[in-house]
């Protein structure tokens, strides 16, 4: 393989799996960090990719050191490290983000970690477009049991803002 393939072979691989993200079958990796509520990184040997778990979006952390980001943020950050953590994963992929992350759903000994952090009610069901070919009726029945069992987050009652909306609000 010549220079300019090893070059042009990833982005166009990267490029194709944004415009036309599809399911593909969960591969194993070992959860190396846990960056937020809602993204780790996963490693296989040299492999080292960042998941942006699909479907769901977790309080905020804080971008500045020492301020404590989006009532909740520390919560699902240290749930979700308990969850998987150093922990053997499957990552079913959806395709990536605009960031480059790997859209996911993150299994452990045979849980979907995603569904797990919103029936914690650390996190919410993904208010945007659902990647392609994730079915989010699971996860909509999910927030709602917490809601109304006034889990995690979901305490906060009238004062509860969505990720989204913290972020809109921040200027992130």
């Amino acid at each position: 393989m010549t220079r300019a393939h090893r070059t042009i072979l990833p982005a166009l691989i990267l490029i194709l799996g944004f415009l036309f993200p599809l399911p593909s079958f969960a591969d194993q990796y070992q959860v190396s960090r846990v960056i937020d509520g809602d993204t780790i990184e996963v490693k296989k040997g040299a492999t080292k990719l960042t998941i942006r778990l699909v479907g769901i979006d977790a309080p905020e952390t804080s971008k500045k050191k020492y301020e404590p980001g989006q009532p909740f943020s520390q919560q699902s950050t240290k749930y979700l490290a308990k969850l998987a953590l150093t922990r053997p994963a499957e990552v079913k992929s959806y395709g990536s983000d605009r960031y480059g992350r790997v859209l996911g759903e993150v299994f452990v000994e045979g849980n979907n970690l995603n569904l797990e952090m919103v029936k914690a009610g650390l996190a919410e069901v993904y208010r945007g477009t659902p990647a392609s070919g994730h079915n989010m009726e699971p996860y909509r029945q999910a927030e709602e049991e917490a809601r109304k069992a006034g889990r995690g987050m979901w305490v906060l009652g009238d004062k509860y803002v969505s990720p989204r909306e913290w972020r809109r609000m921040e200027g992130q």
